[in-house]
């Protein structure tokens, strides 16, 4: 392996690393959210820097499968959770 090539390799690698780091270093709360919405019930885990964020990511998460259109998605989204848990990360 010539001198060029390693040396590409390690700029690649540490970019990688860099990008790693980066994005879970962002995530410091996890939030698991219970929802039920027209007569059935989901869960979604989400993390994010902030649990207000983290909570509406989760919640999101779990009403994607219990919605069919942007208005149950809507209404869905606005529903209190049925269980919520969050842990910092």
């Amino acid at each position: 392996m010539t001198r060029g090539r390693m040396v590409t390799l390690f700029v690649v690698l540490a970019f990688a690393a860099f990008l790693l780091w980066s994005t879970l270093s962002s995530q410091r709360v996890e939030c698991t959210v219970t929802v039920a919405y027209g007569g059935a019930e989901n869960s979604g885990t989400a993390s994010a820097a902030s649990q207000a964020d983290a909570m509406r990511e989760a919640q999101t998460a779990a009403c994607g499968p219990l919605a069919q259109g942007m208005n149950e998605s809507i209404a869905c989204g606005r529903t209190p959770p049925v269980t919520s848990q969050c842990r910092n990360v």
